[in-house]
């Protein structure tokens, strides 16, 4: 776990090196607006906070598809430039970031990879009528009808993260009873747990007892107890959570001698899971996420690898580099056809399908909250590894 952390502090100190260098112009500049032989795209994602472990591969993935297109020549001639501003996962520094590189010339604002903390960068974006898009964030309140109307998510909403998990549970593996633990510390978790749940007693399962704790005060002693109180045992467990908590609840319930399945969402595929958990208790888990770092899920996916190990030094370990990549690279398409106009651009993000590293993409339109009409990926631990099991697109959807 020391040497993951230790790794995690090196790549968040390449990536601030790398984003303040992206086109040959610092942070702390002036206005951009007077460069014309520049396009800059800001990044109000947090370096530091605990949006830091989700925002940094995101912003490696960005930093090699700038650098992609700027090797080709660019877009219509001119140079691309991505400017990061730590929003340090905090609110109120989000908006604030989002403000200063929109006053540097930014014609697009990247968030981070939340509504909590990236919404209000958003709501920046808008009023000063450009598209803010997120690469990873999965609250359906990230979209036209919380944001505005130029404002977009990559990622799939916890309406389909949800409930492609409660249907894979149901209908591949035979489970009709579930024990529930939510984390209420974001809307992303309490959403999640809530579309898992709506999906899963729709298709007829039951959902024997939901615990709800708050990040950095899980008592796992509790849970555990509660558990165990149980006059029945649930088939699985479906835990909505963030490290450091998630982690620790599901090392000590399989300490405690629970080893019912457990499934979750996209906050799973932090690869310092994998090395808390490790062989001994990294099995029987299941989760749905963005997409898989493999050829067999993503055709294509190979060259993205080299391209990432050639600039990281390592192959690529967390998906959320991949939802960085391809937000840059739908933004430059809108760009190249449309020109740097806030409204322009999102009328064509609304209007055309992207097929990305992270799966094919459409958007609804801005009436009807830009929803992201995507594909989940579905992966289990195996002896403490990642392993990919399908594409999936649920047969029920919840009402956002």
């Amino acid at each position: 776990m020391k040497r993951k952390l230790l790794l995690l502090m090196a790549v968040l100190l390449v990536v601030a090196m790398a984003t303040s260098a992206v086109g040959c112009r610092r942070e702390s500049g002036g206005s951009n607006s007077g460069d014309e032989d520049t396009i800059l795209i800001g990044g109000a994602m947090a370096v530091t906070g605990i949006q830091g472990p989700l925002d940094a591969p995101a912003m490696e993935g960005i930093v090699l598809a700038v650098e992609e297109i700027n090797e080709k020549g660019g877009i219509n001639g001119k140079k691309l430039e991505f400017r990061n501003m730590d929003s340090k996962s905090d609110s109120a520094t989000s908006s604030e970031v989002a403000k200063q590189l929109i006053d540097q010339g930014a014609v697009a604002i990247i968030t981070s990879s939340d509504y909590d903390f990236g919404g209000p960068a958003a709501r920046a974006a808008q009023a000063a009528g450009l598209v803010g898009i997120t690469t990873n964030a999965s609250s359906p309140l990230f979209g036209s009808k919380m944001l505005g109307d130029k404002q977009f998510t990559l990622s799939m909403w916890n309406t389909t993260m949800g409930s492609v998990i409660a249907e894979k549970a149901y209908f591949e593996d035979g489970f009709r009873s579930v024990y529930v633990i939510t984390d209420d510390f974001i809307d992303y978790t309490k959403s999640l747990s809530r579309y898992f749940v709506e999906s899963f007693k729709h298709h007829g399962g039951e959902v024997v007892r939901e615990d709800v704790f708050s990040q950095g005060k899980v008592d796992t002693a509790a849970l555990i107890a509660h558990y165990k109180a149980l006059s029945e045992k649930p088939d699985f467990i479906y835990i909505s959570s963030y490290l450091p908590d998630l982690g620790t609840l599901i090392k000590e319930m399989r300490t405690a001698g629970i080893d019912s399945p457990i499934y979750g969402g996209d906050s799973y595929d932090d690869p310092a899971l994998f090395d808390l958990l490790g062989p001994e208790f990294g099995n029987k888990i299941v989760w749905s996420s963005h997409t898989f770092a493999s050829e067999e899920a993503v055709p294509g996916f190979s060259k993205y690898n080299d391209a990432y190990k050639k600039k990281y030094g390592r192959d690529v370990d967390a998906p959320w580099s991949m939802s960085g990549y391809d937000t840059v690279m739908v933004l430059a398409e809108a760009i190249r056809e449309v020109g740097t106009d806030g409204a322009a651009m999102a009328k064509y993000m609304e209007e055309h399908t992207f097929n990305l590293l992270t799966g094919k993409l459409d958007w609804s339109d801005a009436a009807t909250g830009h929803e992201p009409n995507k594909a989940a990926a579905i992966m289990e631990l195996v002896d403490g590894k990642s392993v990919f099991l399908k594409w999936a697109i649920p047969d029920f959807l919840p009402e956002p």
